[in-house]
C-alpha cells in the first residue's frame, strides 16, 4: 500500500511524538502537583461534588467510577511515568499495537482529568493537547512508515488552530483591524514573561508590523499547509517562527509548543535533509491491514466531526476554544478576540492583628506567575501551566468569574492550608495563619525606561478599589 504511507516524514513523526510526550509529561506533572488545592476532595471545586451532579455522558472520566485523592495522584503520576517512557523512545521499541495502547492510555488518562477539572481546566490548550494526542495514536511507530491520512489530519488540526485564531481576531476587537492591538497586549496579556517588558516598549510602527504579520500567518499561511511541497514546508516554517515569537513574548502554557509540533509534521524530511545533516531514514515495514483500517476509521470520524468546527468558523458569531463533544475531538480554536487596554490585578493581603484599625499592618501574598511585587521581573513558566494565576487574571476582569472558588480560596489562606500555599510563591505568615485576609484591585502598567532605571521597578501600580473586604476564617467559611 504505497499510497497509504509517507516514509519521508519519519523524522517529523519522531519529533512530533517525542515532543508531544514531553508536553503530556508537563501536563500530568502540573495536575499531580496542583490538584489537591484546586479540585481535590477538600479543594476549592471538589471533584466528588462535581461528579454527583454530572453524568458520564457529559464528562467521561475514569473518576466517574471512583474518586479519591490517592487514586487521582496514581492516575496523574502514572501519566508522568508513561509520558517519560515515550520521551525515552519506548514507543519505537515495542510492537505497533503496544505503542498505540500507550498513546491511548495517555489520552484517556488526561481526558479523565480535564473532564473533572471544571474551570481550572477550561482552556483551549487542553482540547488541543487531547486532539493532538488522539492523532498520535494513529501515527504509528518505527514498525511502519507514517500514514498519509494521519499526517493530513494533523495539518487539518493545525489549520483550525491558526485560521480560527485569525478569524476571531479579524471579527473581534477593532484594534486588530487598525493594527494597534499590540500597543496594549504585551502588557495586558494573562501572564507576561521576562521579555514582555521589552516587547511592550518596541516602537509602535513595529507593533503594527507585528499585527499585520500575525494576520498573514494566521489567515493566509494556513492554506499553504495543503499545497504541494515545498510550499507546505515553507508554510509550516512560518508557523514555527511566529509561534516562537509568541513563546518569547509571553506565557501561554503549551499552546505554542503543540502548535509548533503540529507544524513540524508538515515538513518533508527529504527536503530538510538537503539543508540539514539528518540521519538516514530507518527501514519502515509496510503497514498491517488492521492498522490501515483503524487509520481510515479515525479519518472518517474526524471528517464527520469537522462539520461543527467548520460551521463555527464560517459563522459571524464564531466562538473561541469550544469542544463540540465530551471527548475533545475536532474542536474549534481561537484566542484574544478582545484586547484589554489596561491591566487589573487582584492583590491579596493578610494581617495577624485581631483588631482592625486604620493603622493595621497588611502583608501581601506573592504568586508564582502573575504580577505582584512591582520590583519582580515576570518569569518564564510556559509550557508549565499555573492554573490559579491564570484564573486570577480572569477574576480581576470579572469578579463573577471567580465567585465559585474565590471564598474557598480565602478560607484556605486563613487556615494556612498546605496544599493551597504550595501554589503561591510566598506566604508572609509562616506557620501561624493570619486573622484576616482581604483583596484589593490595582491597575498595573509597565514602567517606562526612565522609571525602570530610576526606581528599579518593572511595574507601576495604582489602587483602584476594594475587591473583597477583610474576612475572618469563620466568616469566609460561612460564606463559601
Amino acid at each position: 500500500m504505497d499510497w497509504f504511507t509517507a516514509p519521508e516524514y519519519w523524522l517529523s513523526r519522531l519529533v512530533f511524538q517525542r515532543g508531544l510526550a514531553v508536553v503530556y509529561l508537563i501536563a500530568f506533572l502540573g495536575a499531580a502537583v496542583q490538584f489537591r488545592a484546586l479540585i481535590g476532595e477538600r479543594g476549592m471545586l471538589p471533584v466528588p461534588a462535581f461528579l454527583r451532579r454530572t453524568p458520564f455522558r457529559l464528562a467521561p472520566s475514569v473518576f466517574q467510577f471512583h474518586y479519591s485523592d490517592r487514586f487521582f495522584a496514581v492516575v496523574a503520576w502514572s501519566g508522568v511515568g508513561l509520558s517519560a517512557a515515550l520521551v525515552a523512545g519506548v514507543g519505537g521499541l515495542v510492537p505497533l499495537w503496544a505503542a498505540m495502547a500507550m498513546w491511548t492510555l495517555l489520552w484517556a488518562a488526561y481526558l479523565s482529568i480535564v473532564n473533572v477539572g471544571q474551570r481550572w481546566y477550561g482552556f483551549g490548550w487542553e482540547s488541543l493537547l487531547l486532539e493532538a494526542g488522539f492523532l498520535a495514536i494513529f501515527l504509528g511507530n518505527d514498525r511502519t512508515a507514517p500514514p498519509v491520512l494521519a499526517l493530513w489530519l494533523a495539518r487539518w488540526l493545525l489549520f483550525r488552530v491558526e485560521f480560527g485564531a485569525g478569524l476571531i481576531k479579524l471579527r473581534g476587537d477593532s484594534c486588530w483591524r487598525d493594527l494597534t492591538c499590540l500597543y496594549y497586549h504585551h502588557e495586558t496579556q494573562p501572564m507576561p514573561g521576562p521579555l514582555s517588558w521589552l516587547f511592550h516598549h518596541l516602537p509602535r510602527p513595529l507593533h503594527r508590523i507585528e499585527v499585520a504579520a500575525n494576520h498573514f500567518a494566521q489567515l493566509v499561511v494556513p492554506f499553504g499547509l495543503f499545497a504541494p511541497q515545498p510550499v507546505a514546508s515553507v508554510a509550516a516554517a512560518i508557523v514555527v517562527l511566529t509561534q516562537l515569537w509568541l513563546v518569547l513574548s509571553g506565557n501561554f502554557a503549551w499552546l505554542n509548543w503543540v502548535t509548533i509540533l503540529l507544524a513540524l509534521t508538515v515538513i518533508d524530511g527529504s527536503l530538510a535533509a538537503k539543508v540539514l545533516p539528518l540521519p538516514e531514514p530507518p527501514a519502515q515495514p509496510e503497514a498491517p491491514m488492521w492498522f490501515a483500517g483503524m487509520v481510515i476509521a479515525c479519518t472518517l470520524l474526524v471528517v464527520a466531526l469537522s462539520y461543527w468546527p467548520v460551521r463555527n468558523m464560517l459563522s459571524s458569531g464564531q466562538r473561541m476554544n469550544m469542544s463540540f463533544n465530551a471527548y475533545h475531538l475536532v474542536s474549534t480554536y481561537g484566542a484574544f478576540g478582545s484586547i484589554g487596554r489596561t491591566r487589573a490585578e487582584v492583590v491579596f493581603e493578610g494581617t495577624d492583628e485581631a483588631e482592625l484599625t486604620e493603622h493595621t499592618v497588611w502583608r501581601e501574598y506573592e504568586f508564582k506567575g502573575k504580577p505582584g511585587d512591582p520590583r519582580r521581573l515576570p518569569r518564564q513558566w510556559a509550557p508549565y501551566h499555573l492554573r490559579l494565576d491564570w484564573l486570577l487574571w480572569f477574576a480581576a476582569i470579572s469578579p463573577a468569574y471567580a465567585r465559585p472558588w474565590l471564598l474557598p480560596f480565602i478560607e484556605r489562606l486563613l487556615r494556612n492550608d498546605r496544599a493551597t500555599l504550595r501554589l503561591l510563591r510566598h506566604n508572609p505568615f509562616g506557620e501561624t495563619p493570619p486573622k484576616y485576609v482581604r483583596a484589593r484591585l490595582y491597575e498595573y502598567r509597565f514602567t517606562t525606561r526612565r522609571e525602570l532605571l530610576r526606581d528599579r521597578v518593572w511595574w507601576h501600580r495604582t489602587l483602584v478599589s476594594e475587591y473583597l473586604p477583610p474576612l475572618s476564617a469563620a466568616k469566609a467559611k460561612s460564606e463559601s
